[in-house]
């Protein structure tokens, strides 16, 4: 049997998300990761290759994730595609009868949302084009649009002076702290919560007030209509009620112009006669009545710009109270994952931002001057025959303080699981270890630095005094050990996008703004 899925299901499932993210029953986070891309393609920083969706990467993502970033309900939007409005510019109209066999022009999309038909002006307020001025002698394609949309009148109007024949219907404005957050190079945001908010209350209550109907085209202007005269109260007629126009006929006796006087209310389709008046030609007039969306212009916002495309937005910012956030290494990797646990528990992760990385409490003459490369090894002898091994993500030498990964490279596999012909170290992952004085051959020592450092197992707490000045670590150290603030490997990663290698620093911020497309 022949069968679709429709745009509509397509922006349920988006209006679906926003409101998973937003329930508190959930809690999502962006994250970024692997600090070591070249290891895994040469080639990274010019050509990330496409990610791989299968249990065993998610498992790799999670051993290289290095931070999370709580994506908060103010934080997530549907979102549509951006059309900014410029003079010149020939934009579609709003029609109901878009398909394959009867495109939007001037575009020639066969779907209303892959048509240009709304635009954003210059201070980020978007309009519907309900008519482009398509009439049969510019072969329905419309004209240019002169006269940029600036009006908040709640009923649809020309723009300004020139002529140029559009009317547009004014919906929303952007806020600043929207654009800030959501506005991207291809997309915009459409306001959460519709209908239900003071700035977008008024727009959908004249929806539902002001009468469907607004645009009536002329398809062919008639023949022989006789003399030139105006015809009010012409019935539109149709499934609905009360809709009513007016037709203008010229000194040549076509039709000039057609105008709807009173929406009505309750219409699907609808016609145009003129024959209800007795006046007949040569060639009758066709008249095409535009079917707003229903419940009218702004009444459903969603529906009615096709919002099937959602918006999440994070900031990764340095802070000293809370530094999860590495500096002195890159990151390749971006993603969200959907109801992380915190470490050692099956509580939900709600911190605002969370470690994902390994620390160790390091201590040893020099200790403020030894220096680490970024994804080098360190190891630490555990016990006779034991060997602990990690990978440097950075290392704080005002607190000592050296985050590290583990992965199956570890372990005597290689990054994309395939065993490894002669492992170094043995085919287990053995964490470090505090109390590795107690094993035979055990030792403190931490090796893979310019110098010797060991454990400083006397530390236990968060945050640390030195020279009379308290430093945050961010974790929770044992020990002289800190395990991550998330639990590896819980929750579901639902999105992952390899970047080229971004380098981190103490005074800049990154902006993750991911796209999901359903």
């Amino acid at each position: 049997m022949a069968a679709i899925i429709t745009d509509q299901l397509r922006i349920l499932n988006a209006k679906n998300f926003v409101a998973g993210v937003q329930s508190s029953s959930n809690s999502y986070y962006t994250f970024i990761g692997l600090p070591n891309a070249t290891d895994y393609s040469s080639t990274w920083e010019s050509s990330p290759p496409s990610p791989r969706d299968s249990l065993d990467q998610s498992n790799d993502y999670w051993d290289t994730m290095i931070a999370l970033k709580k994506v908060t309900s103010g934080d997530v939007t549907q979102v549509v595609s951006k059309n900014t409005w410029s003079s010149g510019n020939i934009y579609d109209m709003w029609r109901n009868d878009i398909t394959r066999s009867n495109p939007s022009q001037p575009s020639g999309s066969f779907n209303i949302y892959t048509s240009n038909y709304y635009v954003m002006n210059s201070d980020y307020r978007v309009y519907i084009c309900l008519y482009n001025n398509a009439s049969p002698e510019n072969n329905f394609k419309g004209s240019p649009s002169l006269d940029e949309p600036t009006f908040t009148d709640l009923e649809p109007k020309a723009a300004g002076s020139s002529g140029d024949g559009y009317i547009w219907k004014y919906l929303y404005t952007i806020k600043p702290g929207d654009a800030i957050k959501f506005d991207s190079t291809n997309y915009i945001p459409v306001p959460n919560n519709w209908g239900n908010t003071t700035e977008t209350s008024t727009v959908k209550a004249n929806a539902a007030s002001s009468g469907q109907l607004k645009i009536i085209t002329i398809r062919n202007r008639g023949a022989g209509l006789g003399n030139a005269n105006t015809y009010t109260g012409l019935t539109i007629k149709g499934d609905g009620r009360d809709g009513k126009a007016t037709v203008v006929v010229n000194a040549d006796s076509k039709v000039q112009s057609v105008t709807v006087t009173n929406g009505g209310s309750g219409y699907t389709f609808g016609s145009v006669d003129l024959t209800e008046v007795g006046v007949t030609g040569s060639t009758n007039p066709v008249f095409n009545v535009i079917i707003p969306p229903p419940g009218g212009h702004g009444h459903d916002i969603y529906n009615e710009l096709g919002a099937y495309n959602v918006l999440t937005y994070s900031r990764y910012e340095n802070d000293t109270e809370n530094p999860d956030f590495i500096t002195g290494n890159q990151f390749a990797r971006v993603g969200l994952v959907e109801n992380p646990q915190q470490f050692g528990s099956t509580t939900l992760l709600s911190s605002d931002k969370a470690a994902a990385t390994y620390a160790l409490r390091l201590t040893g003459t020099g200790y403020s001057s030894v220096t680490f490369t970024p994804d080098g090894e360190i190891t630490q002898t555990v016990g006779l025959g034991s060997t602990a091994v990690g990978r440097v993500i950075s290392y704080d030498q005002n607190t000592g303080v050296l985050k590290y990964w583990q992965d199956r490279t570890n372990a005597g596999f290689n990054s994309d699981g395939t065993l490894n012909a002669a492992p170094k170290y043995g085919f287990v992952n053995i964490p470090f270890n505090a109390n590795a004085l107690s094993n035979t051959g055990g030792s403190l020592n931490i090796v893979g630095g310019s110098a010797t450092l060991q454990i400083s197992t006397s530390f236990s707490g968060i945050s640390t005094v030195i020279n009379n000045k308290t430093y945050n670590l961010g974790q929770e150290f044992t020990m002289g050990l800190a395990n991550p603030e998330s639990k590896k490997y819980s929750g579901n990663i639902i999105y992952v996008d390899n970047r080229p290698p971004v380098t981190r620093s103490t005074t800049q911020k990154e902006d993750v703004k991911i796209i999901l497309q359903f």
